[in-house]
């Protein structure tokens, strides 16, 4: 059984005690791919260390949060684009709109968001879209940018099956991850109603650990009680489920 982890911020400092002992644990319980998704300038260094360190594991991806575009963002948009002509990467993420945190920046939250996703289609890549409290304005660009071209993850999706069938309109698959495990999750109560190939697992670890490890550090290994979870609401098996969501990432990243 192998399952692939879409989304893991493992060189994040919070692994810097017990990245490697996280990820051989992971490694040994089938879970061998692990895509990791950009931040900003700072933490490039951290990502691209950790994957020269398991190639054949992990996989680093370029883009700028919506948190971090702030009074700099065009210096920090630039080092996106500086990286892309240095070397190659599986997708441009994570990048969106995120309107949770702090709405100052939102008008060029929508600037970076839109060149992010020109930036994949010069690419051939996909992108991994983070969402919160911006669902509308998310799929508002994605209206004007809807072509053959564009394709990725909705990266830990919450929100409705309306949403969830217009993500899948856009040539996206739907990131599920440890809120498919909570009591008040929600997308647990429709998930069946949607095609397996149209979905993707992550843990966006170090956070939002699944049930029973909530308000504890997220890792790798715990995608297992996604897939358990998953299991039950498709009433198939875990390897069944380990199958087509790596074939749904190996279609999305090509590899």
């Amino acid at each position: 059984m192998i399952l692939t982890d879409t989304h893991t911020h493992l060189y994040s400092e919070q692994f810097d005690k017990d990245r490697d002992e996280v990820i051989n644990k992971a490694i040994e319980s089938g879970i061998t791919r692990f895509f990791l998704p950009a931040i900003d300038s700072e933490s490039t260094e951290a990502m691209l260390d950790l994957e020269a360190k398991y190639p054949n594991n992990c996989f680093a991806m370029m883009g700028l949060h919506p948190t971090s575009v702030g009074e700099n963002w065009k210096d920090e948009l630039q080092h996106v684009v500086d990286c892309f002509n240095k070397r190659d990467f599986v997708a441009v993420g994570e990048i969106g709109i995120d309107l949770y945190w702090d709405k100052t920046f939102f008008e060029q939250q929508q600037i970076v968001f839109k060149r992010q996703i020109q930036l994949a289609k010069e690419n051939n890549l996909p992108i991994i879209i983070h969402a919160r409290d911006s669902f509308e304005e998310i799929f508002e660009i994605l209206e004007e940018e809807k072509d053959d071209k564009l394709r990725g993850i909705f990266h830990c999706f919450t929100g409705t099956l309306e949403q969830a069938k217009r993500v899948i309109s856009f040539n996206m698959k739907l990131g599920i991850g440890g809120v498919v495990t909570f009591k008040n999750g929600k997308i647990d109560k429709f998930l069946k109603e949607l095609n397996l190939e149209d979905i993707v697992l992550e843990t966006d670890s170090p956070y939002l650990s699944p049930t029973p490890y909530r308000g504890k550090r997220n890792e790798s290994i715990y995608l297992l009680k996604v897939v358990e979870k998953l299991s039950e609401i498709y009433e198939t098996s875990n390897s069944e489920i380990a199958r087509i969501t790596t074939a749904n990432s190996l279609e999305v990243f090509g590899k």
